[in-house]
Formats: C-alpha cells, structure tokens, sequence
C-alpha cells in the first residue's frame, strides 16, 4: 500500500505479504534515484525505492547536507538537504513507497521475465525493471586503528556527527585533513550553540585536503587561541573509570605525548562498498557498471544503472549527467513495462495528459 508522500515525512511500507509486485525496483534514494521516480512517473511507471541509509538523499545527506551545490541546472546554489527536498516535493504526485535502511541482496531473472529481488530485511518484489541509483556503493566510515578504541564508538569515538549539541562544552580531539574534519573543528570552536570548551585537531602531516580558506581560519583560530593543531597520529589510548580519558599521539618527532579528551571525532573518509551487486553478474569495470548511452542500460536486459555507479566513455560524475541519464532510462524500460504500447515524447509544458498526472491545470495560451 503506497502512503502519500510528504517530504518531511517519507512514504514507507506498509507490512506485505508475499512479494511486492511493480513496474519499476529503484536501487539507491540519493538525488539521481529520486529524479528516476519522476522520469519514470511521467511515462506512468511505478516504483518502489530500497536504499541502505536510513533516510533519503543519499551522497548529499550523508556526506553534505549543509554544503553549498552550485552546478544544479537554473538553481544557482542549494545544499544538499534542499536539493533532496526539492526532489521529494517533485515526485510528490508519483506516491513512490521507499524501504530505508536495508539492502538488496538477492536479484533473479525468474522464467516470466520479470525479475525476484529481496533486501536484507526479507522484503521481496516481482519487478519489471530494475534500476541501479546506488552512487558509488553504500559508505562505512574508515575507522581508526588503535587498540581499545573500538569499545567506546557511539559514546566517545564518533565518525559522524549527527546531533552537534553533543559536543557542546566538551574537550573536543578532531583527526583528519579533509574537509569534514576542518568543517567540524571550525564549527566546534566558533558556533555559539555548539561551541566546545577546547578543540583540537590532529593531522598526520601538515598539508592538508580541505578548502584553503578553511585551512587559513584553522591557523588563525590558533594564533588567536581558540583552538589547537597537532601533527601526529594516534597510537594508544588511556581508560580511567571505564570512560576514555586520553590518546597517545605520536608526532614525526617519534615522541609520544599524551592529550587529554572527552570525544574524539575521526573524520577518515568513507569507504565506499559495492556489495552485494557485485555478484548480480553485471558486467563491471574498475567496480562501476558498463552501460549504453542509448537507455543506460547493464549488460542485463532490463536492469539499468544510472549516476556514479556506471561507466561509458565520456563519464562525469556530475548529479546533472545522472539526472541525464534518468530521463533516458526510463524511455528504455518503458518497452519492457508496456510491450504493447508505443511510448511517445511528450512535454511537461503542454501535455494535459502530464498535467493530470502532475496534478497541475493545463494553461491557455492566447
């Protein structure tokens, strides 16, 4: 039973029993998976989205949700939640059902054509496509490798920062180079609501990965006091009460100095993981899936791969080449939903029949 979408508040499944039947799987919730929804809802395709993440946005949320995206066609600049936003308001019309949180981890052609997919949650579906929105695979954070740490993840030791009102008034460590580590550091040391009552941030080596201008307020905020900037790396670490007291860094010196803390916020980077579709018998090169720039279709009938997760000459992985390749896929599955019907162009500008759809009135012209 499909639920009436609200962005702030996604359509989710309601308990099914047996396989749930559609037109169209979609594989992934990020920007490119979402505007597939609305390509394929104006060809009148329905479709069910499975992601992995526990909420929409894919790659925007999870990596950039307050970060500027400037390269939107005729939105001049958005974050990555407005974006998402946007999208979810768009396809609105469409009602799609989304299955968070879980994975699709069995995918077979049965002998009608159609196509058994089930999550890792034990969802199944009897699909007529599939399209395969997935970026570059679902993302675990790298973890830092110091014996003991492990214990204290989700308490002490975080690699994502979901509620900053945690670390306000803390003794704060930050590990990284890159962008969200001086993101965070910066924002811990100056935010008024979240400020910390002391940063400091930690970097193997002096040079960094992250925007210049972010690395000249670090430095300024330390000449100024306000914060701390320490090359080194973690190579132990101190319990005292049961509770993580302390990190032993060691800088390129070889002396090891101990700093005491009350979280630790370790921004490696995520590694991204291709899964269980790796072994779909997709024909793959360098981990992404080969396409056609006719319909973005795999080496699969009726499977598609659309945004970072495919490769063709000339590949960008830009969000506006996946929204491209959307629009195209859903011309090329549409033989397959409708074999009898010939699928004709028709313009969100002028069609009443996509107006209905969209639930817009068809304007008049003088």
């Amino acid at each position: 039973m499909d639920m009436h979408l609200d962005p702030a508040i996604p359509a989710t499944a309601a308990a099914h029993d047996g396989p749930i039947e559609t037109d169209a799987l979609i594989v992934g919730a990020g920007p490119v998976g979402l505007f597939q929804v609305f390509e394929l809802g104006l060809l009148d395709i329905k479709a069910h989205i499975v992601d992995s993440l526990p909420h929409l946005g894919g790659q925007c949320i999870e990596l950039y949700p307050d970060k500027p995206i400037y390269d939107i066609p005729a939105v001049p600049v958005c974050t990555g939640q407005e974006l998402t936003d946007n999208l979810l308001k768009q396809i609105e019309p469409f009602h799609p059902t989304f299955h968070l949180g879980q994975d699709v981890v069995e995918l077979q052609r049965r002998d009608d054509g159609r196509f058994f997919a089930r999550t890792s949650k034990g969802t199944s579906f009897l699909t007529r496509t599939v399209f395969i929105a997935a970026g570059v695979g679902s993302f675990q954070p790298r973890t830092l490798k110091a014996e003991g740490i492990e214990a204290f993840e989700g308490s002490q030791v975080f690699y994502r920062v979901k509620d900053p009102t945690l670390f306000k008034g803390r003794n704060l460590v930050v590990v990284g180079g890159g962008d969200s580590a001086l993101d965070w550091a910066l924002h811990f040391a100056t935010h008024p609501e979240h400020r910390a009552e002391s940063v400091t941030l930690l970097h193997r080596r002096d040079g960094f990965r992250a925007a210049p201008a972010s690395v000249a307020k670090m430095h300024a905020l330390c000449e100024q006091y306000e914060m701390q900037f320490i090359v080194g790396q973690i190579t132990g670490s101190e319990v005292r009460d049961g509770r993580l007291s302390e990190v032993k860094v060691t800088g390129g010196d070889g002396v090891t100095r101990r700093l005491p803390l009350d979280m630790l916020l370790v921004f490696f980077g995520l590694s991204p993981k291709l899964g269980p579709i790796a072994d779909w018998g997709l024909a793959l090169e360098r981990r992404q899936l080969v396409v056609d720039t006719e319909k973005f279709e795999t080496s699969e009938p009726g499977i598609f791969a659309v945004g970072d997760i495919n490769t063709y000459p000339g590949k960008k992985k830009l969000i506006l080449s996946g929204f491209h390749e959307a629009a195209l896929a859903a011309f090329g599955a549409a033989p397959y939903v409708f074999p009898e019907k010939k699928v004709h162009l028709q313009y969100t500008t002028t069609s009443p029949k996509l107006h209905k759809v969209l639930g817009v009135e068809t304007p008049v012209f003088d």
